[in-house]
């Protein structure tokens, strides 16, 4: 019986592809439009071609030499954060509480980061370390460290690294807990049986249970760590020089402070393109992975020996009657 088409099922789904094209799809479509584009202002454009994309992916011109510099800023940042911020999300997930009323107290004190807005957690950290007001400023000098984020380039980079670790790690660890609480009891009571180790617990069965929510994990981090803007800016500024200036501040100096809009929609598009880049490379890589384990436990599994099946007993043979 052949069934019937009904075609009618697509008037509901109209209205998010018309709300998606309106808040998505037309925006991109301008920001494609000036990137071919030049202004001299009075809303008066002239075609300029890719002419724009070859001088941004040009190191000896002005505009490539400072999208280049923000983009190596950029990826060392997101690799410092994720290889901080992973590892102790992993840490603090394992030692947090498993039953009782301690798991609801640390679950709120770890979400009490994720609720503050990025603009106050900028505005927290610029107090929190200036050396003539602030605690951490005043206690680093007290202690004898030369301590200034406005003027020095390292301590500008480890108060941006430390305000993000404090504000995201919540995060990783609030995931990794999700897939610790997934596991079986009956996972841990066989390898309590079996006498293993408690690396060899983390190793062989909490580690694999969390494949998934640190593959999420990372790619929210990366995501987020990559495109980050408003923290920074609102601490140093970019600053001291142009040490903390990461492609996203570097786009708003572009298109606000400069008016270029054809400069910062052609780096606006080839910024978006480096994080799907990025972002799909990543997922393939640790999807692949978690495959490949996959595979060879199966494998290790079918080679094992089996223990072959017991000889059934032989019936003893009874003599004859009347046999001497």
């Amino acid at each position: 019986m052949d069934k019937t088409v009904n075609q009618k099922a697509w008037f509901l789904v109209l209205p998010v592809f018309l709300v998606v094209a309106f808040s998505a799809v037309l925006p991109l479509m301008t920001v494609v439009n000036y990137s071919m584009q030049d202004t001299f202002g009075n809303n008066q454009f002239f075609w300029n071609g890719v002419g724009w994309f070859k001088e941004l992916l040009d190191p000896s011109t002005d505009l490539g030499g400072r999208f280049l510099a923000s983009l190596g800023r950029n990826l060392f940042f997101s690799l410092v954060i994720l290889a901080i911020e992973v590892p102790l999300g992993i840490v603090v997930a394992l030692s947090m509480p498993r039953e009782g009323w301690t798991v609801a107290a640390c679950l709120v004190i770890l979400a009490l980061p994720l609720l503050i807005p990025w603009n106050v957690v900028g505005t927290i950290w610029q107090i929190f370390g200036r050396p003539d007001i602030g605690l951490l400023g005043y206690v680093l000098n007290a202690a004898g460290f030369d301590y200034n984020y406005v003027s020095n380039d390292i301590d500008a980079w480890v108060t941006v690294i430390v305000m993000d670790v404090w504000h995201w790690t919540s995060l990783v660890a609030l995931l990794c807990y999700a897939g610790l609480k997934s596991i079986p009891e009956a996972y841990y009571q066989a390898a309590q049986i079996d006498g293993a180790s408690r690396w060899a617990v983390f190793k062989a069965i909490q580690l694999p249970k969390m494949n998934r929510v640190l593959l999420i994990a990372v790619l929210l981090r990366f995501m987020d760590s990559f495109m980050i803007y408003t923290e920074p800016f609102v601490v140093t500024g970019g600053g001291p020089g142009n040490s903390t200036t990461f492609v996203s501040i570097e786009l708003v100096k572009i298109a606000l402070g400069q008016f270029d809009l054809g400069k910062a929609a052609a780096l606006s598009l080839v910024y978006n393109l480096i994080i799907l880049i990025v972002c799909w490379i990543f997922y393939t890589v640790m999807t692949n992975a978690g495959v490949e384990r996959k595979v060879q436990a199966s494998s290790e599994e079918a080679m094992e020996p089996k223990p072959s099946a017991a000889l059934k007993p032989v019936p003893a043979l009874k003599p004859k009657e009347g046999v001497a």
